[in-house]
């Protein structure tokens, strides 16, 4: 396979194009092949999948949709060669969640694969910045990094980037307002640990604390508060039980943070990295607002927290450590 030099530059602007290499082909992998094609994110698409002839298939089926998408190629095999020289190398393979079953559960099963492809993907893209959107994805997230010894900045999860999305479409129902106009993050493990952060959220550049109700809507006490994050956090159990996985939204999230390392654009998003001493908290992969430009994760931002809110992360960040330990890290 060819190395990233040997890819053809962008014509018009006499630049190296950019590859993205998706490991693992199914729902969560394709939806996310798809969504970046579809955005233009990048000139190239790579699937990998141990599995020939889904990957095959799937690559096919996007090929045949290339007239009415931005500029791209898409390739994929069964063969680790083909994420040769990728920028950006996003990492869907592991164990799926079935009905009932919590993403810790998925822990060992998923661990294990990443001892196995790792060191290969490594071999043919020492370079790229990898992203991990695999559950249990902390926890996977700080083994591939012992894993793999890549550096902290360049190996981090899509944590809960998608759980903030949520939290956001929620927030915007019961507010009556566009999504855009809500800012707000979920931080800790991507799991049932996490918390919301009320105390740095706005709405239309009110603070969510201070939001006055519109249109006859419900005020944002702490009862409502209470049961908006349930929401959230059961979220992904309901769309498990109803069609089998979560794909679309995942996909679509995991495309914007891609597009957040190939276009250095230096992007504050909730994604999970080793953190150190973040309010105290150490050695342990976690949600927080960071930096993410071409460098990968650069920064984590010490946004405001309650006392409440703190206590919180806190608890979260024992609770995945938890798990790290069961399995030897």
């Amino acid at each position: 396979m060819a190395a990233l030099s040997d890819i053809p530059a962008d014509r018009s602007s006499g630049t190296r194009t950019t590859k993205i290499a998706v490991v693992g082909a199914g729902a969560v992998g394709s939806t996310l092949a798809f969504a970046a094609l579809a955005r233009g994110s990048a000139r190239t698409i790579a699937l990998h999948d141990v599995n020939r002839a889904k990957v095959e298939a799937e690559v096919l089926d996007l090929q045949h949709g290339l007239m009415f998408t931005p500029q791209a190629q898409v390739i994929g095999s069964d063969d680790v060669g083909v994420c040769a020289g990728a920028d950006v190398v996003v990492v869907t393979a592991g164990a799926k969640q079935k009905p009932g079953q919590t993403r810790i559960d998925l822990a060992e099963g998923t661990i294990g694969l990443m001892r196995d492809i790792l060191p290969g993907l490594v071999d043919v893209a020492p370079d790229a910045t990898y992203v991990m959107v695999t559950n249990p994805v902390d926890v996977v997230t700080y083994a591939a990094l012992k894993i793999s010894g890549l550096p902290r900045e360049r190996m981090f999860g899509s944590g809960t980037v998608l759980d903030s999305s949520r939290l956001r479409v929620v927030l915007a129902e019961r507010c009556g307002v566009a999504v855009g106009n809500v800012h707000a993050y979920i931080a800790g493990e991507h799991g049932d640990s996490e918390i919301a952060l009320w105390s740095s959220a706005s709405i239309g550049g009110v603070p969510l604390l201070d939001w006055e109700p519109l249109g006859g809507k419900q005020p944002l006490d702490v009862a409502v508060r209470t049961e908006v994050h349930r929401e959230v956090v059961d979220s992904a159990y309901r769309i498990i039980s109803g069609k089998g996985a979560t794909n679309y939204a995942v996909g679509l999230a995991a495309t914007r943070i891609i597009e957040a390392v190939l276009n250095d654009e230096g992007r504050i998003m909730p994604v999970s990295s080793l953190l150190d001493d973040y309010h105290g908290i150490s050695d342990v992969c976690l949600s927080v607002p960071s930096l993410v430009d071409r460098r990968g994760v650069t920064a984590n931002v010490r946004v405001p927290m309650s006392d409440d809110e703190l206590a919180g992360l806190r608890a979260s960040a024992e609770s995945v450590r938890a798990v790290q330990k069961r399995f030897g890290f």
